[in-house]
């Protein structure tokens, strides 16, 4: 079978500055791949190459096709991006807005018809967002943007979602709420998933592959186990941490120098009693 995605040599140049590459990278069709490293490592970067959203070098197909060689339709009818914070024009309801994801499928001038007014029902109802398709956008908590944003990627029937700090705006109850959501539908409507993550733990728990970028190259790539381990933390994130498994699951846990768990306050100082210049003796 045909991997989803595979790139080689992918670099991306900024004038005489190498903000990517050069990288590879193999991902399995129905797989979800987590991209992390530190701030400034290329994480996004590498995202929006792979989506043909920024200029590249080197090699990146989808589905055995190069992407260079696919018009900007073919390519938005087969690869959905959510960006960390999307643009959402104001006063557009959620329907309207999820339907923009159609737009790859309609004809020049063309406006959308049942089959496409089917799909964003479809797509609502999967992310439990029907019964609020006549909200506006601007109105919605951050979880149910986020929920909104994934719609309209999905609305397009992608066979690749690109997914660029999807729960970095979010509490640790949307957190789940999200990457539950799309874990499941990852299973049920068999598409492939690349996201970039922040938190380490999460990336562990929902990725079946991790890649951690720094400076722009491939240090690690592998199982969790295999690249979330405490050199690998240090000397790229210089962080001091412990990685356990705790109910069969890796968890990142920060510590301090000392040993001490970081959640525990660092001791202090008594304070000195107030000096008074003009006290008696």
């Amino acid at each position: 079978m045909r991997p989803a995605v595979y790139a080689t040599d992918l670099r991306v140049v900024a004038g005489d500055a190498t903000l990517l590459g050069p990288v590879a990278l193999t991902v399995g069709a129905g797989d979800w791949v987590n991209v992390i490293g530190p701030n400034g490592a290329g994480k996004t970067t590498l995202l929006r190459a792979l989506g043909g959203l920024a200029d590249f070098s080197g090699r990146v197909d989808h589905h055995g096709k190069p992407l260079k060689a696919l018009s900007r339709r073919k390519r938005a009818r087969s690869i959905g991006f959510v960006a960390q914070s999307p643009a959402i024009p104001p006063g557009l309801t959620i329907e309207q807005y999820v339907l923009f994801g159609r737009a790859p499928h309609l004809r020049p001038l063309a406006s959308e018809g049942p089959r496409d007014f089917e799909v964003v029902a479809r797509t609502l109802a999967q992310l439990g967002l029907a019964g609020l398709s006549e909200r506006e956008v601007q109105t919605l908590s951050g979880g149910e943007r986020q929920r909104t944003a994934l719609a309209r990627a999905l609305a397009q029937e992608p066979r690749l979602l690109l997914l660029d700090e999807p729960t970095s705006a979010l509490d640790i109850g949307h957190q789940q709420e999200v990457l539950e959501l799309v874990d499941r539908l990852r299973r049920d409507i068999k598409i492939t998933v690349i996201s970039t993550m922040h938190d380490l733990t999460l990336a562990a728990r929902y990725g079946d592959h991790l890649v951690m970028l720094a400076a722009g190259q491939v240090i690690a790539s592998g199982p969790p186990v295999q690249v979330l381990t405490g050199p690998h933390l240090a000397a790229h994130y210089g962080a001091c941490v412990d990685v356990i498994t705790h109910r069969g699951q890796l968890v990142v846990v920060p510590i301090r120098e000392d040993g001490e768990p970081s959640s525990v306050p660092a001791r202090q100082p008594l304070p000195r009693p107030k000096e008074h210049r003009n006290a008696r003796t």
